[in-house]
């Protein structure tokens, strides 16, 4: 992990660059908003002008979570491994979104309480599901290092093989409840203010899964200024890893997208480790979920989609591209004021 500390800033002469052909383009200034922003950001990210997204990854990292113990979902752990299979398959709701939209799909085993026998399944497994972290820690500070890193070799192993943009998701039931436990001590506020129904609780669900993280929460009490503090008392290998690929994306300079509320929480704690993590990072959509505008807010993410999704596995991250596509359609085009022989908009402000 001592990689996180070569993470320098975007290149400023190619989002400037990016900038000045937006500004070519013969719209009006800035009439496209954040779709302009996010092809800037890519510019800075990849360090140049020309945009590329042609090959895109989804990268899903799937775990159980031993809190599903004190019942606060409506699914049993063994849901995590059969839609695990399904995914590595080509199965599953992700799947059937990436043959539409382009994009290779990856699953990765770093927690599933089962052996499966997938072939497609990446092996990266970490220990047969977290503690009850009602009980006792979810993981040892070892073990979330090790998440963490899993991540992060995601991304050098995609980039390595051509990809110019990954999409991160996660599955694994129980997942919303660790994802819960962490905002509410990320942002400060009561587990009432940023838990939901998750799957589908009902209200007394609901009512046992705040009481659940209240508990845990004064009996761990996370660190709130210590990531893997955090981590690996109430956090799941799934955040773990998508933590890692967010920090990834800084490191090997690749854009990673935000998927909904538990890739925000990872996202958060990628910040923590490397403020300038935030700068590789594009969100995709605001969830459901009542703490995800919030921890987006908090590290300086403006989602490009507010439609209510909270179905997870990378869905929500994997609808940003087909915009990006369009966007980039329009800033490859030679629709521009010189060729149109017509003077440019200019700045009024």
């Amino acid at each position: 992990m001592n990689s996180i500390c070569e993470i320098k800033a975007p290149d400023l002469e190619a989002e400037k660059s990016a900038a000045e052909r937006w500004n070519s383009v013969a719209k009006p200034l800035g009439s496209l908003g954040l779709l302009e922003s996010a092809i800037i950001k890519i510019a800075g990210i990849q360090g140049t002008e020309n945009v590329d997204i042609s090959k895109r990854a989804v990268a899903v990292f799937c775990s159980d979570n031993g809190i599903v113990e004190e019942g606060v979902t409506q699914s049993p752990s063994s849901v995590t491994a059969l839609c695990s299979a399904d995914i590595s398959d080509g199965k599953s709701n992700i799947n059937a979104l990436a043959r539409v939209y382009s994009a290779d799909v990856s699953a990765y085993d770093v927690g599933i309480v089962s052996e499966l026998n997938c072939a497609n399944l990446v092996d990266r497994k970490i220990s047969f599901g977290t503690k009850n972290f009602l009980n006792e820690p979810a993981m040892t500070i070892e073990q979330a290092k090790k998440a963490v890193k899993i991540g992060i070799d995601v991304v050098r192993e995609l980039k390595l093989a051509g990809y110019k943009i990954i999409v991160g998701g996660e599955m694994g039931i129980g997942n919303t409840t660790s994802a819960s436990a962490i905002s509410s001590v990320l942002l400060n506020l009561p587990a009432e203010e940023v838990t939901g129904r998750g799957a589908g609780l009902d209200s007394a669900g609901l009512a046992k899964k705040i009481s659940v993280i209240k508990q845990a929460l004064e009996l761990h009490k996370p660190r709130r200024d210590a990531p893997l503090d955090v981590i690996s008392k109430i956090g799941g290998y799934d955040i773990a890893a998508l933590c890692g690929l967010f920090l990834g994306g800084g490191i090997y300079r690749v854009p990673i997208v935000i998927d909904g509320f538990i890739s925000a929480v990872a996202a958060n704690l990628a910040v923590m480790f490397a403020p300038l993590s935030a700068e590789f990072m594009l969100a995709s959509h605001v969830s459901g979920e009542p703490a995800a505008e919030k921890l987006l807010e908090k590290i300086g993410q403006k989602p490009l989609i507010k439609a209510e999704m909270r179905l997870g596995e990378g869905t929500g991250g994997i609808m940003l591209l087909p915009l990006l596509d369009g966007a980039l359609a329009v800033y490859n085009s030679a629709h521009s004021f010189e060729n149109l022989g017509i003077e440019r908009y200019r700045d009024l402000k």
